[in-house]
Order: structure tokens, then C-alpha cells, then sequence
């Protein structure tokens, strides 16, 4: 559903304006409700249509609270998410906390993942970008399950 690499820009009050290619299944899926919260593996945020968070939460809080890793990414999973509705304009207001997390400045890049999508630091995005690229090839090989994709 999500696809593709869009350079976008946030203004000084936190505030950016979702692609009409990105906002468009946005309003279909959620009416433009989403929930922003932080990726724990990367210095970037996930947006998730509303239905589809709700899915994730509920999967969250049914996992074992006294599993000392469960609850630490439950606290950041769910202790990051918040409720965002996008205006009649397409565009949403980012809380500073998010934005530090991701160490978000003017320039960013929206990331298609499917289900979901990422917002980045262009710069940091660069950076993870030429590492992903670098990897390809190197001594580490394709997990199986990669390898046994049908592309």
C-alpha cells in the first residue's frame, strides 16, 4: 500500500504535508487519523494508519508485561504513540518529542513500508541508505527467507 521514497520538507512549528500519493489511501483507510510513534531499531518515526495500530497495540499489550524486554519496547512503543488527524490540507503537526527522538530538521524523506510509513532526518536517511547499500554483497549473506522470495 505504502511505496516509494518522497523528499519532503517540516516547517519550524513541527508541522509537514503528507504527499497526495501517500495521503490519499491515508484518507480511505483512517479518515486521516494515524498514530506516530518512534522506531526502536532506527532514529525514525512509524506512522501507522489508525485500524492497523490498533491491530499492533492490541498484539503489544497481549505480550508478557513481566518480560523485562517486553515491557521496555512496550514503554517505547506505546509510551511514544500519539494520536495524529491530518488537516484538510494533508499536512500534521509533529509533538517536539517525536521530532527529537528522530532528530528531525527541514528536510526529511517519507519511507513507504508496506503497512506503514517512516519519516527520517534527510540526512540520517542518507546515511542508512548508503550503509543498506553497502551491506548488499558484503560477507553477510540474505537471510533465507529472502533468499527464497519469488522477485
Amino acid at each position: 500500500m505504502f511505496r516509494g521514497v518522497q523528499h519532503i520538507n517540516m516547517d519550524a512549528k513541527g508541522r509537514l504535508a503528507i504527499p497526495a500519493r501517500q495521503r490519499e489511501p491515508l484518507l480511505e483507510l483512517c479518515g486521516g487519523e494515524i498514530v506516530v510513534t518512534i522506531d526502536t531499531q532506527s532514529p525514525c518515526l512509524s506512522i501507522y494508519p489508525m485500524p492497523s495500530w490498533v491491530r499492533i497495540e492490541q498484539d503489544l499489550q497481549n505480550l508478557p508485561s513481566l518480560n523485562p524486554g517486553v515491557k521496555r519496547f512496550q514503554r517505547l512503543m506505546l509510551g511514544y504513540a500519539t494520536d495524529v488527524q491530518l488537516d484538510s490540507n494533508g499536512r500534521m503537526l509533529l509533538p517536539p518529542s517525536l521530532r527529537d527522538y528522530a532528530k528531525l530538521e527541514k528536510k526529511l524523506v517519507l519511507v513507504g513500508q508496506g503497512n506503514k510509513l517512516e519519516i527520517w532526518c534527510e540526512n540520517l536517511w542518507v546515511e542508512e541508505r548508503d550503509k543498506a547499500l553497502a551491506d548488499v554483497g558484503a560477507d553477510t549473506p540474505l537471510p533465507d527467507e529472502l533468499m527464497n522470495l519469488p522477485l
